[in-house]
């Protein structure tokens, strides 16, 4: 079951508090304090009247604001859930059907700051949760299903083997390479992780996405488990063409490719529970596969797959555009198709935040920016045409 939710929204992390230098402990409690008792007496009554009659007036309109943004956002939920019910009965989706109104941004006064301060309360530094990386991958598959996925000589073979895939199974060349271009900035490796950068050595990871089309653990798991007999099936048939130690090397990987999908099939087939499995050491097993020659090009292929065929089931004949395509692999299925069915003049009056929950939206600079339907597909193929020009872009699109 493909998420809802926009993926890039709920990829953000909080930076970890600077924790203070031991040496600022051993302070002596009452000089500490002495500076902010002085203060606080050096405080004339105006400045403290002033300042509350600044806070009531900050109040007032933060108030304000949270009850128009509240109604705003609870009508953009409501619109959507006529939206589906619609879809549900087979009726058309018109312009009255979305809120055409962008959301209410705050322009009132800022909060003003305490002219006499109360002691700061010691505040916990938040821990940063970690995120496993390729060779904590390669580890875990190793550690449960014993085996090391087999990675390509080079990255070209990588691109080789992912271009006869997609060709295969029915994307096109345009799809494939745009998506790509998108997703890794044009020069993503297969083994790219999301947030680390060769040129910059202080970079660290954001998420789990990797690869071409920037997968998370929560999709390998997913496709691992929707898409598992067919991933069976293709390395099947490439095992019958092979013989000698090769064959051997092939029965062996599809033993483990049974054993992972065994696992990824455990679990309700549902977003939240594969999401769950990935945060696990057997998931990161999984995600592994992502890196292997045969499996990470039928996985990276798939991820976009699923959007072509749902489409196709929902009734949308058309061949989706790379920007179209790329809208359902960020948004999930449903949310993205209500984009990519509406006509040019809709897309144009409809603003992003039909799409989002308010917590996604107000983190969200592209969509914010971006603030229409027709504004963030053409930011998305203007991006995809700039770095379809890049190297790795160039290098993927020949090899198909």
């Amino acid at each position: 079951m493909r998420p809802q939710a926009i993926r890039f929204s709920s990829g953000l992390f909080a930076l970890a508090l600077l924790l203070t230098a031991p040496r600022a402990v051993a302070v002596d409690a009452a000089s500490s304090t002495a500076p902010a008792d002085a203060m606080a007496q050096a405080v004339s009554p105006q400045a403290i009247a002033e300042y509350r009659r600044q806070l009531k007036e900050y109040q007032a309109a933060r108030a304000s604001f949270e009850a128009e943004a509240s109604t705003y956002w609870s009508m953009v939920a409501e619109k959507r859930r006529g939206r589906n019910a619609k879809r549900r009965e087979h009726q058309a989706i018109a312009l009255d059907d979305y809120v055409l109104t962008q959301p209410p941004i705050y322009s009132g006064p800022k909060q003003p700051v305490n002219p006499s301060p109360e002691p700061a309360e010691p505040v916990e530094p938040r821990v940063r949760k970690a995120i496993p990386l390729v060779t904590d991958l390669l580890k875990a598959a190793a550690e449960h299903f014993q085996f090391v996925p087999e990675r390509p000589a080079s990255e070209v073979e990588f691109k080789r083997a992912y271009a006869r895939t997609a060709l295969a199974a029915g994307l096109t060349r345009e799809q494939a390479v745009r998506v790509y271009s998108f997703e890794t900035g044009g020069n993503g490796n297969h083994d790219m992780q999301s947030g680390l950068s060769a040129t910059r050595p202080t970079s660290r990871a954001i998420s789990t996405a990797i690869g071409y089309n920037q997968l998370l653990t929560t999709n390998s798991v997913e496709l691992l488990a929707e898409q598992g007999p067919e991933f069976l099936r293709v390395l099947s048939e490439k095992a019958s063409r092979l013989s000698g130690t090769p064959r051997s090397a092939m029965d062996r990987k599809i033993a483990v490719l049974k054993r992972m999908v065994t696992l990824a099939r455990s679990v309700p087939d549902e977003w939240a529970q594969h999401e769950k499995l990935g945060d696990t050491p057997q998931g990161w097993a999984l995600h592994a596969m992502v890196l292997d020659i045969d499996v990470g090009p039928l996985l990276q292929t798939h991820k976009l797959l699923t959007s072509v065929v749902f489409a196709r089931i929902k009734g949308y004949a058309r061949a989706l555009t790379a920007a179209e395509l790329e809208m359902m692999n960020l948004t999930g299925d449903s949310t993205g198709l209500d984009m990519v069915t509406m006509p040019q003049a809709i897309r144009e009056q409809v603003p992003t935040s039909n799409f989002f929950q308010r917590s996604g939206y107000e983190r969200n600079p592209v969509a914010i920016r971006h603030n229409t339907v027709a504004k963030l597909l053409a930011i998305t193929d203007s991006r995809m045409d700039s770095n379809s020009n890049l190297p790795g872009a160039k290098e993927l699109a020949g090899a198909f």
